[in-house]
């Protein structure tokens, strides 16, 4: 399959995952130590089989435009669209296409309830290292098992560090959301690792510090950094991809 197809699809399966996201960051969209949310806006119980997929409002409410639901679409196309730019038609692809939109959606959450559910984030980093383990036995991929092991050890266990010593600082989400970013750029290399760690911390630097400067919050004041650590994974990603 050429480039040229390749992205446009890969655009394409971006826009509907992306549209079926929704409803999952509205029910996992709750503080820390609460239940998901088991109804719709319109407090209609969601289905057990199609709870999680698509629009906020269930079947049995009037059509209205779910909240945020524009955004995650276009930013999944966006990100699937450029992983199929940098990789090409390189096995590995197919990991980065199915694990895309468990980001956005980890992004989305994190930024409105400051939340990483372990049902994602764990999930995200186990599945994300048996899939590559598939990948390394089909020709012609371009990374390796081993690091992509190692970075999710290292990665993971930095994260661990940097809340043991700072608990405040950094919440325990970030943490086990940190397995599953090693894990992808650990394929790559340590040198994308490093790369994707680094522009994590300067984003998530740089947006603090933008705040602060705009006075719209202090020195001490929490900022979810799962975007930061998803969109660093993601730079070091495209990079390494491209480079591979």
């Amino acid at each position: 399959m050429s480039t040229a197809l390749l992205v446009p699809l890969a655009a394409l399966w971006g826009a509907a995952a992306g549209a079926l996201l929704p409803r999952a960051a509205h029910r996992f969209s709750v503080p820390e130590g609460e239940a998901w949310r088991e109804r719709c806006p319109g407090g209609h119980p969601y289905r057990a089989r199609t709870g999680w997929v698509g629009r906020v409002r269930c079947g049995r409410c009037a059509p209205a435009p779910s909240p945020g639901a524009g955004a995650m679409a276009a930013a999944t196309t966006l990100v699937c669209a450029a992983l199929a730019a940098a990789t090409d038609t390189r096995p590995e692809l197919a990991v980065w296409l199915l694990l895309a939109p468990v980001g956005v959606l980890l992004a989305v959450v994190d930024l409105r309830v400051r939340r990483l559910p372990d049902v994602l984030t764990l999930p995200l980093a186990a599945a994300a290292l048996a899939l590559l383990g598939l990948v390394a036995l089909v020709p012609e991929h371009a990374g390796e098992w081993p690091t992509s092991l190692g970075g999710a050890l290292a990665l993971g266990g930095g994260y661990f560090l940097l809340w043991y010593v700072n608990p405040g600082g950094m919440g325990f989400g970030d943490v086990k959301l940190a397995l599953g970013a090693g894990a992808v750029l650990g394929w790559y290399g340590w040198p994308t690792v490093l790369l994707g760690t680094f522009a994590a911390f300067l984003s998530g630097a740089v947006y603090g510090g933008a705040l602060v400067v705009l006075r719209r919050a202090g020195r001490t004041t929490a900022v979810p950094f799962g975007p930061f650590l998803l969109g660093g994974a993601l730079a070091g990603l495209l990079v390494g991809a491209y480079a591979a």
